[in-house]
């Protein structure tokens, strides 16, 4: 089970180096990664699981942030306009994506970044994704909405970048172009 001391911390060499792909079949070790990435996010959900293991709450999880050069990171967002998002994606990609952008007002966080970094992270509004499920069967999908930007946030830190990189240095809320924020329901 991973736990906050198992999830490496902004500065960590392993969070600014791109991962590399994966090939199928995954062996037993990197199944059981997978599935240690999925019950993080599930269990940081549950407040008894949060209180009793003290994790912090997140809805993705990406295996460079337990220190595992590996494309593959899990989401989990219940009640989204689009059902239950819960999955593993391995190496993931994004084939296509809106014009229009979107951010989230209050700003991103990470579970690596353990202070609050204040300002408008722009990302795609809309995306369509590709990639495999842990097993090998290959997914797309069409997200949008905090799905969207979760997966964007992921895919970021599979490729070195963290979420205030994309921040504007001279004016962390500077109106974003063509966008409109996302306001979870």
């Amino acid at each position: 089970m991973i736990l906050m001391k198992d999830i490496v911390r902004d500065g960590h060499p392993a969070l600014r180096k791109k991962a590399s792909e994966m090939t199928f079949p995954l062996s037993e070790a990197d199944k059981q990664l997978a599935n240690d990435l999925l019950e993080y996010v599930i269990n940081s959900q549950d407040e008894k699981m949060v209180e009793k293991y003290k994790l912090r709450p997140g809805i993705g999880l990406a295996a460079p942030q337990v220190n595992a050069d590996k494309r593959m990171f899990a989401l989990h967002i219940p009640n989204t306009e689009d059902g239950d998002i819960s999955f593993v994606a391995v190496n993931p990609k994004i084939i296509s994506h809106s014009v229009e952008n979107t951010y989230i007002h209050s700003g991103e966080g990470c579970l690596s970044v353990d202070e609050v970094i204040e300002g408008y992270v722009p990302r795609h509004a809309r995306i369509t994704a590709t990639g495999f499920f842990p097993d090998g069967t290959p997914f797309k999908k069409r997200l949008k909405g905090l799905a969207a930007i979760a997966f964007q946030h992921e895919l970021d830190h599979l490729n070195g970048i963290m979420f205030y990189d994309h921040i504007n240095k001279v004016n962390p809320y500077a109106e974003i172009p063509n966008s409109v924020p996302y306001e979870r329901a």
